[in-house]
């Protein structure tokens, strides 16, 4: 009976710490899930033309946008925090580099997210889809 005591005991500890060991992690930058709130900026009309980051032209009809840190090829969902509208769009540039903005995006963005007059506006950037393995 006394080994049975034990037996059962082992086994429990073992579940217990077996079960801890799955909590998950919330997603790093560039991962499928990760998230960060700040504000957006868009692009000027006079860029529509010149060379991004990630060598091609920049289209101001095309969804696209400029991220600091995240990949080239990264796919993300922008919201608009103060109407809820959102744009899925591909990080393609480096950028903005303005203390408190999280993102640049293309004028075709900034429209869907309807924030042309105002040109800033408060966003959660999300991201959907990881950049493609190079």
């Amino acid at each position: 009976m006394r080994l049975h005591h034990t037996l059962l005991t082992l086994l429990l500890v073992a579940i217990v710490l077996g079960s801890s060991s799955c909590t998950t992690s919330k997603p790093t930058a560039g991962q499928r899930g990760y998230t960060e709130e700040g504000k957006a900026s868009y692009y000027s009309n006079k860029l529509h033309g010149r060379k991004m980051a990630n060598g091609q032209p920049y289209n101001r009809h095309r969804l696209t946008a400029a991220h600091r840190t995240l990949p080239f090829g990264t796919k993300v969902k922008v919201t608009n925090l103060q109407t809820n509208k959102t744009v899925k769009l591909k990080i393609t540039d480096r950028g903005p580099f303005v203390k408190g903005r999280v993102i640049d995006l293309s004028e075709a963005a900034a429209k869907r997210l309807d924030y042309l007059d105002t040109g800033i506006v408060p966003v959660k950037v999300k991201v959907i889809k990881a950049a493609p393995s190079r």
